[in-house]
């Protein structure tokens, strides 16, 4: 069998999702994408897994799309099976139950800066270069680097890497809010692993469920948030025993509004 592209873990209260392409940087392709859609699943569903950690093989976090790739896509497989796709993998990590830390122990570019944004946290080391060098080559960022970044990061940050091609060193990326905190060389997943144990610590309830809200104040999340925190309060309440019983007993249920 072959060896997996993207692969999930758990360590305790703490999964780790890891991007394996490190003689690409762990550049994204097509395989890569629905690996780390996998990965998300595992991690989502694994028992007792509190926060997730997404981190990179080798030298790199994530170069980015893989423009050998997509480069020879035609406009319509270029706009549905790359960027769409691409879309639907990033917003399936945005969406976590869990709070996320991508790891940036390499550099995050293009795509992979877009993958880190749709972290909630981000942890580089002080010699991880970030930007979102796409118009050099003629292209746009694709994967949510227009909205989410500028949602998360400012609209004035990502003007200057996306128009005006600035790459930020880890420093000048904290001043400016892309990344969260800046570690040293070698650093990264220790500092983000024992700060993921602190947040793993407290209520895991009242963790996901003030993640969902803040998702819904940054227009991260909508309607399917509201009426998950709705359902899941519902759920606790003797109403919906009442009613699922009498359900099941074809009777008519006595709701007790407790």
């Amino acid at each position: 069998m072959a060896e997996r592209l993207v692969t999930f873990e758990q360590d305790g209260a703490i999964g780790i999702v890891t991007l394996r392409r490190p003689d690409k940087f762990n550049a994204l392709d097509i395989p890569m994408l629905r690996a780390l859609e996998t990965a998300l699943d595992e991690a989502e569903l694994a028992g007792g897994v509190r926060v997730v950690l997404i981190r990179g093989e080798g030298k790199g976090f994530c170069a980015g799309g893989d423009v050998e790739a997509w480069g020879q896509l035609s406009a319509a497989d270029f706009q549905v099976q790359w960027v769409r796709y691409g879309h639907r993998v990033f917003d399936r990590l945005a969406r976590l139950r869990q709070p996320t830390i991508a790891v940036l122990s390499g550099h995050a570019l293009g795509g992979g800066l877009e993958l880190a944004a749709a972290c909630d946290f981000r942890v580089a080391e002080t010699q991880v270069k970030l930007g979102f060098p796409e118009t050099s080559i003629g292209v746009v960022p694709g994967w949510s680097g227009t909205q989410r970044a500028v949602r998360r990061f400012g609209a004035q940050a990502v003007k200057r890497m996306a128009l005006g091609g600035e790459i930020f060193l880890a420093a000048d990326a904290l001043a400016l809010g892309i990344v969260d905190r800046v570690v040293e060389t070698g650093k990264a997943f220790e500092d983000a692993k024992a700060w993921g144990e602190k947040i793993a610590e407290r209520g895991p309830l009242a963790t996901e469920a003030a993640k969902l809200m803040i998702g819904i104040a940054e227009g991260e999340e909508n309607a399917a948030a509201a009426e998950a925190l709705a359902s899941g309060f519902i759920a606790l309440t003797a109403d919906l025993k009442a009613g699922v019983g009498a359900f099941k007993a074809k009777q008519k249920p006595a709701f007790s509004r407790s």
